[in-house]
């Protein structure tokens, strides 16, 4: 499933597509992706706007989190993102990967790094996400 759930979410609309972050691998344990930066992705002084990373680090999370979710018929959204943004980009590769913390019945966390082409740390974060049942209006 885990193959297949990762082509699904490069095939969908929206965020992850816009940025153009490829889910390389998606399991239970860990969740992989990679991006080439764009001026798309730059704030005003021409790096990473940490609001990238952020999604990112939630994205990798929240597809995880999901695949633990999802055959306790549950979906999970996300509480809260800690995000620390270690070192600037202005091009390049960069590369993220989550795994879990704490994988519970009601909440998960996860943590997430985000690193270059030199595997120096770009930004790193944890986020912790409410599993909810999927008959279970959102908002």
């Amino acid at each position: 499933m885990s193959d297949d759930f990762a082509a699904a979410v490069n095939q969908l609309p929206g965020w992850v597509k816009e940025m153009g972050v490829t889910i390389l691998a998606a399991s239970a344990d860990e969740v992989t992706c990679a991006w080439e930066v764009a001026e798309k992705h730059h704030q005003g002084y021409g790096i990473v706007h940490g609001g990238v990373h952020c999604g990112v680090i939630e994205t990798l999370a929240s597809i995880g989190a999901a695949l633990v979710a999802l055959p306790r018929g549950q979906r999970v959204v996300g509480l809260e993102n800690t995000t620390s943004f270690i070192r600037a980009v202005r091009s390049g590769r960069l590369t993220g990967v989550a795994r879990p913390v704490t994988r519970g019945r009601t909440t998960q966390v996860w943590e997430a790094w985000i690193r270059d082409e030199q595997g120096q740390l770009v930004a790193q974060g944890r986020v912790r996400l409410l599993c909810v049942a999927q008959e279970q209006q959102l908002g």
